[in-house]
């Protein structure tokens, strides 16, 4: 007999746990998984966690640490379904994992009955080109977010290996810039982002101009600290002032300022030296859902460059259920996938796809691609040898990592 233990975020009700747990209940009988609670935590054999949501990535390392006294060598599972950033999350804490020489897997629910295959090849390589963010300079508005447990490298390890200057800003600075926009500054911006969007669904009027205050108050810092990309502890705008920053990276994107949210260094790393790479915009995203049978993955987030889509809806931010989020439609086309990490930050994934879909679903982050690997690339890699959780997607073109 198994047992499980669900791990959720603040941000999902009781009604919705209970919903998942009874949506994914066929695959739990077939692992022979009987919940428990937490305090049996440290008194069950053969436990798995099952992540029902994102942004619980701190609490699996918390609930794992009370485990490890009484089960020290224990092989640590992570179960994983199709929506609410549960294999995201599950990413970024087997990432931590890895980092710390500890025995881990992930099981995909959906997947259960396809037999794990050794991989002809995981793309994950040493990579040592570095002197193309020579002097670049990376703005970092907050602390990372808590559940980047495997992606907040010290400035020290990035300036070490990547040659970028990492800028602390503090958030509360951010803050006061976003009160002394002045309104007349707001309306240009609101009216051109609502007049190319092909439907407001959610948000209202206040909701979208406080969006453009973020962008506004962004881009100061960004003149203030003369920088060339920037990333946001974003979740905390949502909490302290009911408003998201998912326009704002959008837009700084747009004009070439690289932007990435939640406060993750490590894909703005890896966003920055891709475009300087390509001389393309790139987009951050969870690899939301895979399907090892086909080598496919589903990406999805909420802050899409709109220059990259060939539409937009404007919606509410999908965890939150506030703010504004970028709902895009993306071209079929040929891209290129990585993913930067390791302690050191001197290993990068890289992948070769093809964009086969836009897709729409309401379980995920606005803006949702289905995207087909190529023969020499391997989705499970992911599952067994993830680096962290966001993956940095670019229009296709050749990037030599040496």
């Amino acid at each position: 007999m198994n047992n499980f233990i669900p791990v959720v975020s603040d941000f999902i009700s009781s009604a919705e746990i209970d919903s998942i747990i009874q949506q994914n209940q066929p695959y739990l009988d077939k692992l022979d998984c009987n919940r428990i609670f937490p305090d049996k935590l440290e008194f069950t054999s053969q436990l798995h966690y099952f992540v029902v949501t994102g942004g619980t990535e701190q609490q699996i390392l918390d609930l794992q640490t009370k485990r490890k006294i009484k089960f020290p060598n224990e092989e640590i599972v992570l179960l994983a379904h199709p929506g609410n950033n549960s294999l995201p999350a599950c990413l970024e804490v087997l990432a931590r994992f890895i980092q710390e020489g500890k025995n881990g897997k992930i099981i995909y629910l959906p997947d259960l009955d396809i037999p794990f295959q050794e991989s002809k090849k995981i793309n994950i390589q040493k990579i040592t080109d570095s002197k193309t963010l020579n002097g670049c300079r990376i703005g970092l508005v907050g602390k990372p977010s808590d559940w980047l447990v495997a992606s907040s490298p010290s400035p020290e390890i990035v300036t070490k290996q990547w040659g970028a200057d990492v800028i602390l800003i503090k958030l509360d600075e951010l803050k006061k810039q976003i009160s002394s926009i002045e309104p007349e500054d707001i309306p240009i911006i609101k009216s051109e982002l609502i007049e190319k969007a092909d439907r407001v669904i959610e948000p209202s009027d206040k909701e979208i101009a406080d969006n453009v205050r973020v962008y506004l108050a962004m881009k100061k810092l960004v003149k203030k600290y003369r920088l060339d990309a920037i990333s946001i502890r974003c979740f905390d705008l949502v909490l302290d002032l009911k408003t998201t920053g998912c326009f704002a990276l959008s837009r700084l994107n747009d004009e070439g300022i690289i932007a990435g949210c939640e406060g993750d260094l490590v894909s703005t790393l890896g966003m920055l030296w891709a475009y300087r790479k390509t001389g393309k915009i790139p987009w951050m995203a969870n690899p939301a859902r895979i399907d090892r049978k086909d080598n496919m993955l589903w990406l999805a987030h909420c802050t899409v460059p709109l220059c990259l889509v060939l539409s937009y809806r404007l919606r509410s931010h999908f965890e939150s259920g506030l703010g504004v989020g970028i709902q895009g439609d993306f071209p079929k086309g040929k891209v290129t996938l990585l993913r930067i990490g390791g302690k050191n930050l001197d290993k990068i994934w890289q992948a070769e796809g093809e964009i086969m879909q836009t897709r729409k679903e309401e379980n995920l982050c606005r803006t949702q691609v289905k995207i087909k690997l190529n023969k020499n690339a391997d989705v499970q890699d992911l599952l067994t040898n993830p680096l962290g959780n966001h993956l940095v997607m670019v229009e296709r073109k050749e990037i030599n990592i040496k």
